[in-house]
């Protein structure tokens, strides 16, 4: 019999490459572009960069529970003896809601685990999450890797415009509508599972520079504990500005190993908007 199957979301933001390695499953959520849903497999993040710069209709949707259900009844029938469904947090989306629904009615004992962050904040943890499974791991086991992997994960970001996360209820009109006012550069963060935002800067050369410091620090931080750090940085249809950062990082840092440049997924970026720059400093505990 298989061991315990490790199951996350789209927003996990992990490459197709690494989810085959790893054998995690991914279950997509939705992007509605002018009242046509699509799962985000289909829709690329330089599509939604595009329809947002166009001023369309964009939104997201969780996945349904009944997708859920299909994915465990399948491990299931493949004789895993059990799940770790792991999705970002709850205070966000209501994609972790939607599998503890769908939990209760399959065969196999499903554990969900909210991980309290997003993009790869929760790829990372989800990742150790798959390696403890690979060690034999049990339910318990594995849902403790990926709490433990993601409550030491530091997520920061910038964006151009704080217009897509109010519109999408994750960050309040009061705070988007004075970054708006002030013509500054947000800096933002995960916090409790939430949105919050950290401090404000005049330029966007000024953000990517404290986010490089932010990042660096983590590192170091890290270091002192002796622990091990992975990082991410994460862009939205801007390759060749997060490649800079991340070369950038990987020097100020001294990174044993590249950083990790990741596109958010389509359902963030909808979320986020075009201009948007983020790092993720993942310490190995």
């Amino acid at each position: 019999m298989a061991g315990v199957a490790v199951v996350t979301d789209s927003t996990s933001s992990l490459a197709p490459g690494s989810t085959t390695r790893t054998g995690v499953r991914v279950i997509p959520l939705q992007v509605v572009i002018d009242g046509v849903s699509r799962p985000e497999a289909d829709v690329s993040p330089a599509e939604v960069a595009a329809a947002l710069r166009a001023r369309r209709v964009v939104s997201t949707s969780r996945p349904a529970a009944e997708t859920f259900r299909t994915v465990y009844a399948e491990l299931a029938a493949e004789g895993f003896r059990g799940v770790v469904s792991a999705h970002l947090s709850g205070r966000i989306s209501g994609t972790a809601a939607a599998a503890e629904l769908a939990a209760g009615e399959v065969a196999l004992p499903v554990r969900v685990v909210d991980t309290r962050v997003i993009a790869m904040a929760a790829g990372f943890a989800v990742l150790a999450g798959a390696g403890a499974a690979r060690q034999g791991g049990d339910l318990a086991d594995v849902a403790d890797a990926i709490g433990r992997r993601a409550a030491a994960t530091s997520t920061w970001f910038s964006v151009a415009d704080l217009e897509h996360l109010r519109r999408g209820g994750r960050i309040g009109a009061a705070t988007a509508a004075l970054g708006s006012a002030l013509a500054v550069k947000p800096i933002l963060t995960v916090r409790d599972g939430r949105i919050r935002s950290l401090e404000r800067v005049r330029t966007t050369s000024r953000a990517l520079d404290r986010l490089l410091e932010l990042a660096a620090g983590a590192v170091s931080a890290a270091r002192v504990r002796g622990e091990a750090v992975e990082v991410a940085v994460h862009h939205l249809d801007d390759e060749p500005a997060a490649r800079r950062l991340a070369e950038r990082l990987e020097a100020r840092a001294s990174l044993p190993e590249p950083a990790v440049v990741a596109e958010v997924s389509a359902v963030l970026g909808v979320h986020v908007g075009p201009g948007t720059a983020g790092v993720v400093v993942s310490p190995v505990v």
